[in-house]
């Protein structure tokens, strides 16, 4: 379930390579190959590896000043997909080009339009701004499922596992699991997907807390998110002693975090994810700490839901069992199985 007039993260910008550099970036994004290069003057070009001549990739080709030539029989593409030279023809068919995509770079996201090219909006891009403001600090990552995006986003939409799956991790308390969230929709300013609010009072400080500062009291905490389309978590999260006033932040955890999944194909997912907390934290190793407990954390996700998806026999989700906890899960891919009908026709 694929929606595709949408913008989806395809790279962090630092994974594209320079223009000097020989390296040519690809990846696959719903099931189609993307080359992603620097012209000279350092804007950047989505392209599919694919040569419409007989489909090798363009990217074990190389660079000619902004166009692209095919290792395979010597085409050459310029940065709009178009053939500019074939070896032995004087004239180049109007056919002979390659199909480009609608690019975006925000906040050290490249992201890429699959759908139709007209439509694509920059106002519909996620507010991703932590992973590129001065007030935060973080270490990007990037992750690979061999499993569909859609079980990856139930975990994200669903922090009851914390309590289990991230016991010895980010959860520490089986009290998360018995909050019970507040899931509203979102359908303004491009966005569309829902609000999820939990909030836990007066549980120990998890392992990842501690490798801030000791906590040898209690803490309210807090997870308060927006998931929205294609399937990008944006979140606020931290915990501050009982007792301190929700203003005084001086003994509290503050976090703002940015995830997003991009499908490789039908069961396979990017995983493209960061952490930040604020500048004024005085500890340089806390933004490594918090990396490390992140992959981590997110190593025991990706066990479990690989576990899972080897469980799933064919059509086995209308044989699962609702329940509370799965609320948010519910109302997001009944918006997006919506949203997809309504793109098909």
């Amino acid at each position: 379930m694929w929606l595709r007039n949408c913008w989806y993260v395809i790279a962090w910008d630092h994974e594209i390579p320079s223009h000097d550099e020989e390296r040519l970036f690809t990846r696959k994004v719903l099931n189609e190959p993307i080359m992603v290069y620097r012209r000279q003057d350092g804007e950047m070009v989505a392209m599919a590896d694919k040569c419409c001549h007989r489909h090798a990739p363009l990217s074990v080709g190389r660079r000619e000043g902004d166009a692209i030539r095919c290792g395979y029989h010597g085409m050459l593409f310029d940065a709009t997909g178009r053939c500019i030279e074939i070896p032995g023809i004087e004239r180049v068919p109007a056919q002979a080009c390659v199909k480009t995509y609608p690019l975006q770079v925000k906040n050290k996201w490249v992201f890429v339009w699959m759908g139709e090219p007209e439509r694509a909006d920059p106002q519909m891009l996620p507010d991703n701004f932590s992973c590129d403001h001065p007030n935060w600090v973080n270490l990007p990552g990037y992750m690979h499922y061999d499993t569909p995006y859609l079980l990856i986003a139930d975990n994200l939409l669903d922090f009851s596992h914390l309590s289990y799956v991230h016991a010895k991790t980010l959860g520490g308390s089986p009290a998360i699991a018995q909050a019970r969230p507040q899931v509203e929709r979102v359908t303004s300013n491009g966005q569309r997907g829902v609000k999820v609010s939990r909030f836990i009072d007066n549980v120990p400080a998890p392992p990842f807390y501690q490798r801030f500062r000791p906590f040898d009291s209690p803490l309210n905490r807090w997870f308060v998110y927006d998931f929205l389309f294609p399937s990008t978590l944006l979140m606020s999260s931290g915990g501050r002693p009982v007792g301190d006033s929700p203003d005084d932040d001086r003994r509290a955890v503050r976090l703002h975090s940015c995830q997003t999944l991009t499908p490789e194909t039908e069961t396979s997912t990017h995983y493209f994810f960061q952490q930040s907390h604020p500048a004024g934290v005085s500890d340089p190793a806390v933004k490594q700490s918090i990396y490390q407990s992140l992959v981590e954390a997110f190593n025991e996700d990706r066990d479990m839901i690989t576990a899972q998806f080897r469980n799933l026999a064919p059509g086995a989700e209308a044989d699962m069992l609702p329940l509370h906890f799965d609320v948010a899960l519910v109302q997001f891919r009944k918006m997006l199985q919506d949203a997809v009908a309504a793109e098909q026709t």
